[in-house]
C-alpha cells in the first residue's frame, strides 16, 4: 500500500511514517499544504491522511483540489479540530473518514485498510503464480514448500508484480507505485531488486517467473 502522510508536527509525521513503513506501506510524507496538494495530484495512492490545520493550504482546500482534479484516492482526516462543523465539512468536501487526535494508531491502520478496499472489490490477501504464493497478511512468500526471507522492498515489488500476473509493468509504474517520490528515478534500484527477487524465488532452479520485456518493463506470469 503507498500512503500520503500530510502533516505539519514533525514528531507527528515521523510517528505515523514509522508505523505504517513497519507494516510494508510505501510512505510520502509533506509538512505544509501547497506541497501536500502537489504530491497527491500528480502522484498514485491508495490512502491519502491528511491534516485539516496545515501551513500555506489547510485541509479543507486540499481536499477541494485533490477531487477538482479528477483523483478518487481515499482521503482521511486527522486533526485536533473535532468539532461538528469541520467533520461535517470535511465528508462533504469529498473525505472518506476524520478521526480526531489523540487518536489509537490501531484504529487510524484499521480505518486505513477500511478505505482502501471501498473503491474496489475485496481482494484476497493470498496471491498466487504458479507454485509462487505470497499472503499478503501474514507477510510470507511460498515457493512450492519452501519459505523465502524478502527484504520489505522486495516484498512490496514481489507484491505488485503479482497483483498484475502477465501485465507488462513499466519502470516508471513500478517507481511510482513501489517507490517513494524521493526516490532516484534515474538508479539502478528497479534492476537489482529484480535481480535479487529472481535470485530468491528461483531457488532450487525453480522455473522463471519474472520475465523482462526489453524496452517496456517487467512482467510475472507462470
Amino acid at each position: 500500500m503507498k500512503i500520503l502522510i500530510v502533516e505539519d508536527d514533525p514528531e507527528m509525521r515521523e510517528f505515523l511514517r514509522d508505523g505504517f513503513e513497519a507494516e510494508s506501506s510505501t510512505v510520502d510524507t509533506a509538512d505544509n499544504g501547497a506541497d501536500g496538494s502537489y504530491l497527491a495530484r500528480t502522484n498514485e495512492y491508495d490512502v491519502i491522511i491528511l491534516d485539516y490545520s496545515l501551513p500555506k493550504k489547510n485541509g479543507g482546500i486540499i481536499c477541494d483540489e485533490i477531487r477538482a482534479a479528477g483523483k478518487t484516492t481515499p482521503i482521511i482526516f486527522l486533526s485536533v479540530m473535532g468539532e461538528i462543523y469541520h467533520k461535517v465539512n470535511s465528508l462533504e468536501k469529498g473525505a472518506d473518514d476524520y478521526m480526531t487526535k489523540p487518536f489509537s494508531f490501531k484504529e487510524l491502520r484499521a480505518r486505513v485498510r477500511a478505505v482502501a478496499r471501498r473503491p474496489h472489490k475485496i481482494e484476497s490477501n493470498m496471491l498466487c503464480v504458479g507454485d509462487l504464493v505470497l499472503d499478503g497478511e501474514k507477510q510470507t512468500v511460498l515457493r512450492g514448500q519452501t519459505g523465502i526471507y524478502l527484504t520489505r522492498k522486495e516484498f512490496n515489488l514481489l507484491h505488485f508484480l503479482m497483483k498484475n500476473p502477465g501485465m507488462v509493468l513499466s519502470r516508471s509504474v513500478i517507481m511510482e507505485r513501489v517507490w517513494s517520490a524521493e526516490s532516484d528515478p534515474f538508479s539502478n534500484t528497479i534492476e537489482s531488486h529484480i535481480l535479487n527477487l529472481r535470485k530468491k524465488i528461483n531457488v532450487g532452479r525453480k522455473k522463471d517467473l519474472i520475465r523482462n520485456v526489453p524496452g517496456r518493463g517487467y512482467s510475472i506470469n507462470e
